[in-house]
């Protein structure tokens, strides 16, 4: 290892600590002992720990600005995820920047680098589709850099997550379909890179086992695009190619549970007398389609303004990031409407 490359990962290895200590140790951070302040700094100065660039932009001066990258505005339920975010900052004398990444990797990174030349002093985060290597944010965490990810959340060691329960949605949708006399329910899965997707599928992989029904790979089909032409060509093509007719269709969100309702249409079958259909997420369009939409309703306002808490504590140094060792998980509500009620 040379000297001059020396990283907080590298001081971090060395000390057997994680890199959110040496960061805060570095910074003087409060709830940091003087003993592991002193080691860090020894340690940094004997191997030559220099800032990068980026980290240099970190300045101590605050910005009272924070950054939000979302992958679509027009979702509804980022749209309410933003209201619950701007409720909070502004109330705390904070403004907001919001990027949309338009599903694509390369915007994200983009995103990040735009808002960090233009000194916010944290971002709120909910990846892109395309994202399955997180460095470009494992980097910033490495620098104490204030991050918090919210619905769409990565496996990485130290970030703080704010979610719903998916798994739990997921089953009560499930299970709400068996209750009502249905048995072949399709699973119309979200892209399988997502965590949001593995809760959802592994949510109603279990509703089914535990009410006595089998898990049939053919009925589990990714979505990977998420929308009702999507969704509807694959609907149709179970419908008029699988040996027993599905009965059933549980969405990983609502633009495919109509797409699944579309093609239930166009080949005769009535919803829900002959199949059930419940979406994921409540669009506001779930109660004006006939039939009404069954979906998993997500507390989109409350992601939005909980994340903001956290990101805007951990800015001012009211929490540490070792006050978050696991997910802060809000529950989702089943609202039961025409297309799955026998």
């Amino acid at each position: 290892m040379k000297l001059e490359q020396a990283t907080i990962k590298d001081i971090a290895k060395e000390l057997n600590v994680s890199t959110s200590t040496v960061s805060r140790a570095l910074k003087d951070y409060p709830g940091i002992s003087l003993e592991t302040k002193r080691k860090v700094k020894e340690l940094a100065d004997k191997m030559n720990y220099r800032p990068n660039a980026i980290a240099l932009s970190l300045r101590k001066s605050r910005s009272y600005t924070i950054g939000v990258i979302i992958p679509e505005v027009v979702h509804f339920f980022f749209s309410t995820v933003i209201s619950g975010i701007e409720e909070v900052a502004n109330s705390r004398g904070y403004n907001v920047i919001l990027t949309q990444t338009n599903e694509k990797l390369a915007r994200e990174k983009t995103s990040i680098a735009t808002m960090l030349a233009n000194q916010i002093d944290g971002v709120l985060v909910s990846y892109s589709k395309e994202t399955t290597n997180f460095d470009h944010f494992s980097n910033l965490l490495d620098k104490g850099f204030p991050i918090v990810f919210f619905d769409r959340v990565p496996e990485i060691a130290e970030s703080i997550n704010v979610i719903v329960d998916d798994y739990s949605g997921a089953y009560e949708a499930t299970k709400h379909l068996i209750q009502q006399g249905y048995r072949k329910i399709v699973h119309l899965s979200g892209p399988s890179n997502l965590k949001i997707s593995k809760e959802r599928a592994r949510g109603y992989q279990d509703a089914l086992i535990n009410h006595g029904l089998s898990i049939d790979p053919n009925l589990i089909v990714e979505c990977t695009k998420g929308t009702d032409d999507e969704a509807q060509k694959i609907a149709s093509e179970i419908i008029d190619t699988y040996p027993v007719k599905p009965d059933a269709f549980f969405a990983h969100n609502d633009m495919a549970a109509v797409g699944a309702m579309l093609a239930c249409k166009a080949a005769g079958l009535k919803v829900p007398e002959q199949v059930g259909i419940v979406g994921f997420s409540n669009w506001q369009f779930c109660s004006m389609i006939d039939p009404s939409l069954t979906s998993v309703a997500q507390p989109g306002f409350r992601i939005g303004a909980k994340a903001t808490e956290i990101l805007l504590d951990l800015i001012e140094k009211k929490v540490s990031p070792d006050d978050f060792k696991s997910s802060v998980v809000l529950e989702t509500e089943l609202l039961v409407r025409k297309s799955s009620v026998r």
